[in-house]
């Protein structure tokens, strides 16, 4: 995914996404985000995600070191934090050819059912979508709150990547190496 430079509007360390998904829709930003996870930080793991938002709704979503897009590279964002993210802002006309990638788009409130794990926020950001985007979008986002719906699916999608798996396997077992060492066992 090609999207012009933006305007850095924010770049900071967050401990949970739900708290810059807010933000985003609280300002309306129009632009995108670049979400890199504590793997990619820390420990040499690939790839940065990006969504974009128009109005502060999640419009597309993209992981690059996945080269995934769409509901699956939130599924690759799903890691604990904390995150580095930066936002970025942008003319809507800017965003225009991006967003015309139909197998990049995600449902609007996905990103917090998935990222923030707030069905609150997804149902504000689902009310703040402009109804094109919602009914454009089918029922892949109409996930009735509490029906468990939404959130198999992002365990489903998780618990197929075995790459992502793996890696929580070894970075536990670091951390447990660590505190071993520490501890004196």
């Amino acid at each position: 995914m090609k999207l012009p430079r933006g305007r850095l509007d924010k770049s900071r360390v967050v401990t949970d996404l739900r708290d810059t998904l807010a933000d985003v829709l609280d300002r309306e930003l129009t632009g995108y985000a670049v979400f890199e996870s504590q793997e990619t930080l820390l420990l040499d793991g690939e790839g940065r995600g990006v969504i974009t938002f128009t109005d502060g709704v999640p419009v597309l979503a993209y992981h690059t070191g996945t080269d995934r897009g769409g509901p699956p590279a939130l599924a690759d964002l799903a890691v604990p934090g904390p995150y580095h993210v930066s936002l970025y802002a942008l003319d809507a006309a800017d965003l225009e050819s991006a967003h015309g990638a139909g197998e990049l788009q995600v449902p609007p409130g996905m990103p917090a059912e998935r990222l923030g794990g707030d069905p609150a926020l997804a149902d504000s950001t689902r009310r703040a979508a402009p109804d094109e985007r919602l009914s454009a979008m089918g029922d892949g986002d109409a996930a009735v709150p509490g029906d468990g719906t939404a959130e198999q699916s992002a365990v489903e999608a998780f618990l197929d990547d075995a790459e992502k798996i793996e890696a929580i396997k070894q970075q536990a077992r670091s951390e447990a190496r660590e505190r071993a060492q520490e501890w004196d066992f």
